[in-house]
């Protein structure tokens, strides 16, 4: 019998397999990290108070610089080992998702607004007239870790789930998430700043929540960057994923949008109300004949890789023959006609979906969860898969393996 090449395959393959697969940002960071942390450790630079996020440096002698140096330097190897194996593959997961210019701005917004939150409850903390504890506004602090644990909670409402493993030990409420490693953390490792996990889950909740929908910039600003001449060869590359601009089949599950309410001591209208207040951006819609459908800015859609000549269709011409097996499958009683038919050809991937790809959708939908899969992990996976079943099984039994 042919041995399976797959199973069989040494470290190295298996290695250059996961980073090859890994996209352009997430990699990118990988590596700034990594590389930085490597240059300190050759030169012997261990002066971290010079380049941590210091609350009290940044607030009486205006350091701003520090809310990001902060973020890339790392004090010991496992710090920056364990920082990077789990940004990986949060990073990659959102980066499909969103693209790659779009979770470059996230991650600058996360690493900016963690700072504020950081800010805000030392000074709270430090200066409260109760129980004063004046030693977090001189606590330094550095590491990813803030940024991951915002992604951790961005991730978590994204894909929907209703428990997540802790170490494969034991399985949790997913909105606990966070917390419960936030504690777990702070008893297992030495050194941990709970201020700085703490902040990163509070910036992650509020994005969830579209507290930072006015800051979301919107298409055109993620177009203009990619269309940058001096960014060509960036674009260019396998890994670099273009922004689409908008969700392709449908609002992705948020806590926003599901039934369960955030917190059993935070009624779900006052954050609803909270939005509200906050100015909203407004991005390009298609009405339907009954409704008219607007793109979430914080979960934008499936990215689409910028792939070479010829390898695969475009999203125009995967339309196109979208619709012409909708048209082969027409009964004679199907109401449109082929100037609608037409017309629909030419919508962009990036628009709002229009009623047939909805139903097609649907159908789809229906087919996967006959297989056995879980209603929200298939939803969430035919949409990061723009439709493909083929492409949505595929991340649906990598989820499982």
């Amino acid at each position: 019998m042919r041995p399976n090449i797959i199973t069989e395959a040494g470290i190295s393959t298996r290695l250059n397999q996961w980073w090859s697969s890994t996209p352009f940002i997430t990699s990118g960071v990988t590596l700034i990290c990594a590389a930085i942390y490597l240059v300190c450790l050759l030169i012997g630079y261990d002066s971290y108070s010079e380049i941590c996020f210091l609350p009290s440096a940044v607030a009486s002698h205006f350091q701003v610089y520090r809310v990001y140096t902060s973020v890339l330097f790392h004090g010991s190897l496992l710090h920056v080992l364990f920082n990077m194996l789990t940004f990986v593959p949060l990073g990659t997961e959102l980066e499909r998702i969103m693209g790659s210019v779009r979770l470059l701005f996230l991650m600058f917004l996360l690493a900016t607004t963690n700072a504020i939150f950081h800010l805000i409850v030392a000074f709270l903390v430090a200066y409260n007239p109760i129980s004063p504890v004046s030693y977090l506004v001189d606590e330094c602090s550095i590491g990813f870790s803030g940024v991951i644990f915002s992604m951790i909670v961005i991730e978590t409402s994204l894909s929907g789930v209703q428990y997540r493993s802790i170490f494969g030990l034991f399985n949790v409420p997913a909105k606990w998430y966070a917390w419960i490693l936030l504690v777990l953390f702070q008893f297992l490792a030495s050194n941990v700043s709970l201020l700085g996990h703490l902040s990163g889950i509070l910036s992650g909740f509020a994005y969830t929540y579209g507290l930072f929908n006015y800051l979301l910039p919107g298409p055109s600003f993620y177009s203009s960057i990619e269309g940058l001449s001096m960014l060509s060869a960036c674009v260019r590359r396998p890994g670099f994923i273009l922004c689409t601009g908008g969700t392709t089949y449908g609002q992705l599950p948020t806590y926003s949008n599901t039934s369960t309410a955030p917190s059993s001591l935070i009624n779900r209208n006052f954050w609803r109300n909270i939005s509200s207040w906050m100015p909203s951006r407004q991005t390009s819609t298609i009405q339907t004949s009954s409704t008219q459908e607007q793109e979430d800015p914080r979960f934008p859609g499936r990215g689409r890789t910028l792939a070479s000549t010829g390898t695969e269709p475009t999203a125009r011409e995967a339309s196109a023959n979208l619709h012409a097996r909708l048209l082969d499958n027409t009964t004679p009683s199907d109401p449109l006609t082929n100037s609608q038919h037409t017309a629909l050809n030419t919508v962009r991937a990036d628009a709002t979906v229009t009623a047939d790809q909805t139903d097609t959708f649907d159908e789809e939908l229906k087919k996967l969860v006959g297989m056995g899969f879980e209603k929200t992990q298939a939803e969430v996976a035919l949409a990061a898969a723009d439709g493909d079943p083929n492409v949505a099984i595929e991340i649906l039994m990598s989820q499982q393996d």
